[in-house]
């Protein structure tokens, strides 16, 4: 019996997102707590999973803001690593009218970069159903080599691998790099979740459905993917079937977070039968994915942000 049903590895940081104007007109920055794989989990364990996350962040104020807002929402920390030697990650996040992102970083390096193979925890890597990991701890080492030893180690381990690139330009040396990485991810992965952008850049191919096919064509072990489209909801395909949900109309202030809060969601889905399951009910919890990752954009911010399985079910309840 596995002691968790998700655990993931990788990025916690800060992100600072504009809350209005000082009285000089001056953007206003709050700090949210924030970092894909976290949001993955903070999602999962709105829906009673088990969750664990494996990463480091600074012997600071924000580290502490991040462990302590992480096990509120029912994250197991105890795989964080504090370091006194390196600052933690922050990410300053922009927002259009549409409450679409960019991003900057502080982070040469972030502490998230610096978590080395011996500080991974094998009890959480080695004891949970779903692994969870992405590119951006892939930038550079040693978390990079961190991140595929766990990644081995939980394979070895009888878990389902889900990897979700999250790439992010800026954060890398040049795209060839991140390409590479992708690569990786593909190779090793049961689960795939995959923005639109991101399946052409690493297929070439702008036509989601040809993409998916040159994808899955490559990489037979990847059983399950999701391409997230944003407000145009997301397609996905379990071995020869292709489904496609829309996504529900909401009022959108900011993204940060809701294809995290999608794939939290499906991985919770997925926890409960491992692959086993019709296509009625992939439909199903597709659906419920959406409506989660709906809800998250009509709020700022991402781990505090998710959404009740209640607040879900009114929404699904309500777009049927």
């Amino acid at each position: 019996m596995k002691k968790y049903d998700i655990a993931a590895i990788g990025e916690m940081l800060i992100d600072f997102i504009p809350c209005g104007r000082s009285d000089s007109g001056k953007t206003v920055l709050e700090p949210k707590e924030g970092g894909a794989p976290c949001n993955v989990l903070a999602m999962a364990a709105k829906l009673s999973k088990k969750t664990a996350f494996i990463g480091k962040v600074g012997a600071d104020a924000f580290g502490e803001m991040l462990t302590d807002t992480a096990s509120r929402a029912g994250i197991y920390t105890g795989g964080v690593v504090k370091d006194e030697n390196v600052f933690t990650t922050l990410a300053f996040v922009s927002l259009n009218e549409e409450g679409d992102r960019s991003f900057s970083f502080a982070r040469k390096p972030g502490a998230d970069t610096c978590l080395n193979k011996d500080e991974l925890s094998h009890d959480i890597i080695r004891n949970t159903k779903i692994f969870h990991f992405g590119t951006l701890s892939m930038t550079d080492e040693p978390a990079k080599s961190a991140t595929k030893e766990a990644v081995a180690i939980a394979k070895k381990s009888g878990a389902l691998i889900s990897f979700d690139p999250n790439i992010r330009p800026l954060l890398w040396k040049n795209i060839d790099d991140a390409k590479k990485a992708m690569e990786w991810g593909f190779e090793n992965a049961d689960i795939l979740k995959i923005s639109d952008d991101e399946i052409a850049l690493a297929t070439g191919e702008e036509d989601i459905t040809k993409a998916l096919g040159i994808l899955s064509g490559k990489y037979e072990n990847l059983s399950l993917i999701f391409v997230t489209l944003g407000r145009d909801g997301s397609v996905y395909k379990f071995g020869s079937y292709q489904g496609r949900c829309a996504s529900p109309k909401v009022k959108t202030i900011d993204t940060t977070g809701a294809g995290d809060t999608f794939m939290g969601a499906c991985l919770s889905f997925v926890s409960d039968r491992g692959l086993d399951f019709s296509c009625e009910e992939l439909d199903n919890a597709v659906r419920f994915a959406s409506c989660a990752a709906a809800i998250v954009t009509t709020r700022k911010g991402a781990i505090e942000s998710m959404p009740e399985k209640d607040e879900v079910m009114a929404l699904l309840n309500e777009w049927k």
